[in-house]
């Protein structure tokens, strides 16, 4: 088996449930009645990003659409500016997942940067179709934060499926 140049070693097959368990994490987190500043990073959508790319089959664009509308029904915003965020944001992170993994972290970072300008861009445009206030510059800023919590994601979220260092000779793997 040919492996991306990163990886030094083979991981895990990942628990279904601890996706399940890290999705709804970070949907809560962004829950938190934090009085939401346009520069904060979408924490569900880095952990979105992160499935998509290292799990696209097991979390795709429905995945992504249904908690969409949950944080549009959550925000009180337009229905579907999340959900179509998210769904592009996905269908992006899916499209270059196999490129972005041959790349170092913080290589991976500056990949992964265009997709979250492109689903904050979206998310905006949305937002004024319907009639809302431009949030200010500093929206521009949270890609960017999203971008440098990369790969601090990547690290926690793989932690788990790494394979504890085993001296057997008889065992290559």
């Amino acid at each position: 088996m040919i492996m991306p140049r990163g990886s030094d070693q083979l991981l895990l097959p990942v628990n279904p449930l601890f996706i399940g368990f890290t999705l709804l994490g970070a949907m809560v987190l962004e829950m938190l009645p934090n009085g939401r500043h346009p520069a904060a990073p979408d924490l569900l959508a880095l952990v979105l990003v992160f499935w998509n790319v290292h799990q696209p089959r097991r979390v795709g664009v429905g995945f992504a659409f249904a908690f969409g509308l949950v944080m549009d029904v959550h925000q009180g915003a337009v229905l579907g500016q999340h959900a179509l965020a998210y769904t592009l944001l996905s269908y992006l992170a899916i499209s270059v997942h196999r490129r972005v993994l041959w790349f170092s972290l913080p290589s991976q970072a500056l990949h992964v940067l265009p997709v979250f300008f492109a689903a904050h861009a979206v998310s905006m445009l949305a937002r004024l179709i319907a009639g809302g206030m431009f949030p200010g510059w500093a929206i521009l800023l949270a890609p960017l934060f999203e971008a440098l919590l990369w790969p601090v994601v990547v690290l926690l979220l793989l932690a788990p499926q790494r394979r504890a260092p085993d001296p057997d000779e008889n065992r290559p793997l």
